[in-house]
This record gives C-alpha cells, structure tokens and sequence, in this order.
C-alpha cells in the first residue's frame, strides 16, 4: 500500500500500520468479491490504492475546517466508496451506506464485518425512498456521494438527508465550475451553497477536485422527487 500511504501524506494524513493493513484486506475482498458481483472495473493493485482508496481519503480535504461531522452517510456507496475509506481512518463518526443494489449492500455488510467497523449501519434502498425514512431526513452532519450523475441530480438525492448546517462532499472530474453553474436552480431550490475544493496530490492529477454544498436552509418537503424523476427531469433543465 506505499502509492496509499505516499498520497494519504500528501493529503495530511499519516496512515498507521492497522489501518494500512485493513486497506490491504479490504483490496484482498473487494477483487475475490468482483469476481461474483461487477462492484467495479478497476482492479489493479496500485489503480485501486489510487482511483478508490486514495480519491475516497481526497474528502478530508473538505472535511478537515468544516463543521464537526459526528453521522454521516455515503449515498450510493457501491463498493463501499468513499464511506468506508473514511471509516478506516476516522472511526469515530457513525456511518451509514446506501445503496439501491442488494448484491452490493450485501459486500458492504461483510465487509463491516470483516473489517470490525464499528457505527456502520447498512441501507438497502433507493436514495428517493432512503431520505423520507424515518431517522434519515435532515438527520445527517455529512453527505458523501461519488456518483457520476449530473450535479443537480446529485444534490437532489443528497440534500434532503442532509441537517441545516451539515455538508455534501462529492469527487468530481470535469467542468465543474461549468457544473457548478448549471445547478444553481438546484441549489437554490433545495437550500444549498456550492463552492469547489482543488485535490493536489501527485497521484490524483486528472482535473479531479471536490464539489462541497453546504446546507444553508431546509429542504422542501417536496423534494426529492418519486424514484427516477431526478435522473429523468433533472431541476433546472427544460
């Protein structure tokens, strides 16, 4: 794990010699596991220490001057990303992942296990349906989503779990200002305040950098829309 180790110093974080340790059990799991259930496409040693551990740990840079986070979920965890990285290294926080896939919520279950998380609670379920749960709207300090959708459609599945004053973390590539831009009905709409963090770290050079939302009003009650209307009609567009 030294390409992990190297980076997570880059991003302040000195890894300890248990917590490297899970990360190799983790990688040990994470490609038996994708052998039975496509989880992901990379599984490369060092690509998974870099495009997976490494982007994942990336959130502290936006966690780091931000407001206590004591409960946090990771919306449409998949391979247990970024939530579970996050865990390793600041056990602390209570965790919850979701996602809608159960062969994928089954992988993090065991990997809970296997990894003896503890404060980990998993989700199975649509993230529309997860945020008007009972415990779960307006419930939440932090939001981390590393889903590739549109930017509006992220921030509608994500804010409603979201508590006045927490904060949504997401990994993202691209135009982001231009993405930024774009979602301003969105964040207007659903109470949320947009800005971008740069990732530096020597590893991560791909125009990679974290769009951070913090919440500075409430969400309507109407929102987020019935499953699979956010993807379809996504706030702001025609």
């Amino acid at each position: 794990m030294e390409r992990l180790r190297a980076g997570a110093r880059e991003l302040g974080l000195d890894l300890s010699a248990q917590q490297l340790e899970r990360f190799e059990h983790y990688y040990t799991e994470l490609v038996s596991a994708n052998r039975r259930t496509n989880l992901t496409r990379i599984i490369a040693y060092e690509d998974v220490q870099v495009r997976h551990f490494l982007d994942s740990l990336s959130c502290w840079l936006a966690l780091r001057d931000g407001p206590l986070w004591e409960r946090a979920i990771d919306v449409g965890s998949g391979a247990g990303f970024p939530g579970i990285p996050l865990k390793i290294v600041f056990p602390e926080p209570r965790l919850t992942l979701l996602d809608s896939v159960g062969k994928r919520t089954a992988f993090l279950c065991h990997m809970v296990q296997t990894l003896a998380l503890d404060g980990v609670s998993v989700l199975t379920a649509r993230a529309e349906d997860g945020a008007r749960q009972s415990g779960h709207r307006a419930a939440y300090d932090l939001v981390l989503a590393r889903a590739v959708a549109p930017l509006p459609v992220v921030l509608e599945l994500c804010l409603p779990y979201l508590r006045q004053g927490g904060r949504l973390v997401a990994p993202r590539r691209g135009d982001l200002e231009g993405e930024i831009r774009s979602a301003r009905v969105a964040l207007d709409a659903l109470g949320g305040d947009a800005r971008l963090v740069p990732v530096q770290v020597s590893t991560l050079q791909d125009g990679r950098a974290l769009v951070v939302v913090d919440k500075i009003g409430p969400t309507p009650e109407r929102y987020p829309r019935r499953a699979g209307l956010p993807a379809e009609h996504p706030l702001g567009t025609s």
